[in-house]
């Protein structure tokens, strides 16, 4: 009796240790992405239009994603995806993003992976354990430039919007064929098994203390697209100051 309880209490300290390793690798991979939205919103000519940004559904980082093939497993084929709430930004979640073909203008080792998801078909897609790029959501490479101004044309009826850049340039890429799926090892570890990808996404998950730095770049990227896109202009006249403000 004695050696079952104490096979069974190193039992759950192995568990508990592989489980804060799994935790540490999450947080890892959130400020990465924290560091992508950052890079890429400091692109001015480059990066992601303030329109499209405004009205994302979800937005997915996918830091430092391989060329050659996503391997299952591997670290750069590993993302997280946070969507809006009522409350502001979910709690992020942890996918893993691998399979299909994909193409580039010319050739990089290396890129940063972000994909805004737009309207609650593409939440939708995201809220599921598996979707192909393509296929089950359709995707385009997104227009660049603070200034880009959203057109009629047929990829911005697309679910899914990709940008991707390496070394600070804009590479823009397809994804055709290109599988997300939860990666529910990480998920588990970081919120318990009541913490799935559908509640965190919904809201219903509080997000923890090591999403706190990826949460605040997606929020800071939100307000300057906000910023950027009203100006204000304060006169005086005898009667005090007077502020008016234009949309751009």
């Amino acid at each position: 009796m004695k050696r079952a309880l104490v096979m069974l209490a190193v039992l759950s300290f192995g568990v508990e240790c592989l489980a804060e390793s799994v935790r540490a690798k999450d947080v890892k991979r959130l400020d990465r992405a924290a560091r992508v939205m950052h890079e890429i919103m400091n692109a001015p000519d480059q990066r992601i239009p303030d329109h499209i940004l405004k009205h994302a559904r979800c937005l997915a980082v996918v830091p430092h994603l391989m060329k050659g093939g996503f391997v299952f497993g591997g670290e750069e084929g590993k993302g997280v995806a946070t969507c809006r709430t009522r409350a502001g930004w979910s709690a992020p979640t942890f996918f893993e993003m691998g399979g299909g073909s994909w193409g580039t203008q010319f050739g990089v080792e290396a890129v940063d992976l972000v994909m805004v998801v737009r309207g609650n078909e593409g939440m939708e897609k995201l809220l599921s354990s598996k979707f192909e790029l393509g296929r089950d959501a359709s995707a385009a490479v997104g227009p660049v430039g603070r200034h880009s101004s959203e057109n009629v044309d047929l990829k911005m009826n697309a679910l899914v919007l990709t940008y991707s850049h390496a070394k600070g340039a804009f590479v823009g890429m397809t994804f055709d064929g290109a599988v997300v799926r939860a990666d529910d090892a990480a998920q588990r570890a970081m919120y318990g098994a009541r913490g799935t990808t559908r509640r965190a996404l919904l809201g219903e998950v509080s997000p923890p203390a090591g999403a706190r730095p990826f949460l605040a770049a997606v929020r800071g990227a939100e307000a300057r697209a906000d910023g950027h896109g009203t100006r204000r202009h304060v006169r005086r006249s005898g009667r005090g100051l007077h502020e008016t403000v234009a949309v751009r």
